[in-house]
């Protein structure tokens, strides 16, 4: 119960922050996609089930908020997160190169399917375009953000492993 609670406001202050203070100072009007970077940091370190239910969530709060079609941020984010949580058997959860390595194909795969979506299905096909201007900056900016949340993110999932154990 006090996993879900903790992951909850994690969930609800990760959005609150992509929407709020971190689309005020966003470069080249991109701002860190913190939604992505829970689901990917919990999918590792939890595993499929978790990593596939936060991105369940973090979807579909976004796809409430600003998706035009509802479900498929929700469903794309559970994707993600369940492939993330393959790697959670393998993977020494000190080590952030992975996670960075990840979260920049979780990035390039979720700005490839805003493509297809959002301009390929309207005959917008500038796909250079959209990679120098909207996708280079993304992956950079959640690549170095990633650095910074995803210890973070281990220390809270290490506090919880520990409660859950008794110590």
């Amino acid at each position: 119960m006090r996993r879900v609670l903790t992951l909850t406001i994690l969930l609800i202050l990760s959005f609150l922050l992509q929407t709020t203070v971190f689309s005020l100072h966003d470069v080249t009007s991109v701002s860190p996609n913190l939604m992505l970077i829970l689901t990917m940091s919990f999918g590792i370190m939890r595993g499929r089930r978790e990593g596939m239910l936060t991105g369940f969530f973090s979807g579909l709060l976004y796809d409430l908020f600003f998706g035009s079609w509802l479900g498929l941020y929700a469903f794309v984010y559970m994707c993600i997160g369940y492939v993330n949580g393959t790697f959670h058997k393998n993977y020494l959860m000190e080590d952030v190169g992975l996670p960075v390595f990840i979260i920049t194909l979780d990035q390039l795969f979720l700005d490839l399917v805003i493509f297809i979506s959002s301009f390929l299905l309207r005959n917008r096909m500038n796909l250079g375009f959209f990679f120098v201007h909207r996708m280079l900056p993304q992956l950079l900016y959640d690549a170095l953000i990633t650095v910074l949340v995803y210890r973070l993110y281990l220390r809270i999932n290490r506090h919880m492993k520990r409660k859950a154990a008794g110590v």
